[in-house]
């Protein structure tokens, strides 16, 4: 998985390529509106959604508990390691949509590029060191077509460098949970602690926040700037995207065109965290940027805590 401080080189190897043959762009069983992906959550219009009928959402009414989860990760995890060993795996549909779902796909799109470019495969195994933090929310504040978590974990960069990553996991009634959103924290930066109600559940995060989030940041790096802050939020003056935008804003960066699923919740302090993926357009495949942000209480301007280019 490809941090933040290697976007440049790999913008300016990337950029203008167009789609990568062979990797169909769609969400694989997209989440239904809801609190965890709602109409303002859920992603844009420019993707490509299964045209399978939703599942019945009674499937997914049981309790996800923070035990099943951490066992979840942990065989994702597996999953993913052995994949990885295989010749080629990015070649695989079938095993892509077996791993990833929504902004995380593009797993296969970096490979890919790789491979057209002559390089070696970029994905690492994972190998967590210690009990991973689970946030979960509460069962009726899952999507009525399937439930989510987050994990932190600790594991190495491909860089060899130990350091805490969020990854949000997303599963559809009958199948295992999938890969949405992965990043990395930013070197300094803490995760927040979640505001937690009586059963232990994170609380739900602020939909209409985390629209106008996600959108500020597709305004900014979309490079109109006139557009800036028009969600009513901004990059705060130390955020890492302001410090990396003008070595990549150079006429060969290609805008987002829309969003997956925004995960969260509210923090103790009162502020909100959030964790999502932007995506290019179907037809210009070469970026995806997963963010992981907070919103202090009572503030505008909107902290970057982790962000990594295709997921």
């Amino acid at each position: 998985m490809r941090a933040l401080p290697l976007l440049v080189a790999l913008v300016l190897s990337l950029a203008g390529c167009g789609a990568i043959p062979g990797l169909p762009y769609r969400p694989a069983d997209p989440p239904t509106p809801s609190r965890a992906a709602s109409p303002a959550t859920s992603p844009s219009p420019s993707q490509s959604p299964s045209q399978s009928p939703l599942p019945d959402a009674s499937a997914t009414a049981r309790a996800l508990t923070v035990a099943q989860a951490r066992t979840a990760m942990r065989t994702w995890v597996a999953t993913y390691n052995a994949a990885i060993k295989k010749r080629k795996w990015w070649r695989s549909n079938a095993r892509l949509d077996a791993l990833f779902v929504e902004g995380a796909l593009y797993e296969g799109v970096l490979e890919r590029s790789r491979e057209g470019f002559g390089w070696k495969p970029a994905h690492k195994p994972i190998n967590p060191a210690g009990i991973p933090t689970i946030y979960v929310p509460r069962p009726e504040r899952q999507p009525p077509a399937g439930d989510w978590f987050i994990a932190k974990a600790t594991y190495r960069d491909t860089k060899g460098h130990s350091r805490p990553h969020l990854l949000a996991f997303l599963r559809s009634p009958g199948q295992s949970f999938r890969l949405a959103v992965a990043t990395p924290l930013h070197w300094g930066q803490q995760m927040p602690k979640p505001l937690l109600d009586a059963d232990g559940y994170i609380t739900d995060m602020d939909d209409a926040m985390a629209a106008a989030v996600a959108e500020e940041y597709r305004n900014f790096w979309n490079g109109d700037r006139k557009k800036e802050g028009d969600s009513g939020y901004r990059l705060a003056k130390d955020s890492y995207s302001r410090k990396a935008f003008p070595q990549v804003n150079k006429g060969m960066y290609v805008g987002f065109a829309g969003r997956g699923s925004v995960f969260g919740f509210r923090t103790a302090s009162g502020g909100m965290f959030f964790l999502f993926a932007l995506l290019n357009d179907a037809k210009s495949v070469n970026n995806v940027l997963s963010e992981a942000v907070l919103v202090p209480k009572g503030s505008k301007a909107v902290q970057e805590l982790g962000g990594s280019w295709f997921s």
